[in-house]
């Protein structure tokens, strides 16, 4: 995960980048990984799964660009603050397996070209995808063989995914 956040702020020139996991049995979100601000000390931290924009993102499984977070209702200024970084907009995703919300891909504070364009939603929206389909093979990796795992066509599909993600992101540098 933690190359997951690292690229994805790198492609969009973001402070901050961070994959939220949700844990469903507390209903909360865990920061998995985080890259630039807050990365020494944010991981592992919990929230809860309806708070912030990271909340919405979750509950409603549509990405989501703010470029004013001053003037976002949604926005929790208040947990921000705890992280110790308050951005001032942001780009999020939902990590997604089938039809289920794994968690939330965020990217604080792209560069300004990037906050506004449909088509960096869209590669924020693509590359989260993908990440969730590398997430999932690596959580079935992690426990025994069951019906609800990925199988090697499963892995293999992912594996064709990221495959996909690198020559999408050699074409758009």
């Amino acid at each position: 995960m933690q190359s997951v956040v690292d690229t994805a702020r790198a492609i969009f020139g973001a402070q901050a980048s961070s994959v939220f996991l949700l844990d469903e049995s507390s209903h909360e979100l865990v920061f998995q990984a985080v890259s630039g601000q807050g990365e020494s000390f944010l991981v592992g931290r919990r929230f809860p799964a309806e708070s912030g924009i990271a909340g919405w993102v979750v509950s409603s499984g549509e990405p989501m660009v703010v470029d004013d977070l001053s003037r976002s209702a949604s926005f929790d200024r208040d947990f921000a603050e705890s992280t110790e970084y308050v951005p001032d907009s942001l780009m999020a995703a939902p990590l997604t397996h089938g039809d289920r919300v794994l968690g939330v891909l965020e990217v604080l504070d792209p560069v300004p070209q990037a906050r506004s364009s449909l088509n960096e939603l869209d590669l924020l929206a693509l590359f989260a995808r993908h990440a969730a389909a590398a997430l999932r093979v690596v959580v079935d990796r992690a426990r025994p063989a069951d019906a609800g795992s990925l199988g090697g066509d499963g892995r293999a599909a992912a594996l064709r995914m990221a495959e996909d993600l690198r020559r999408l992101l050699e074409t758009s540098a």
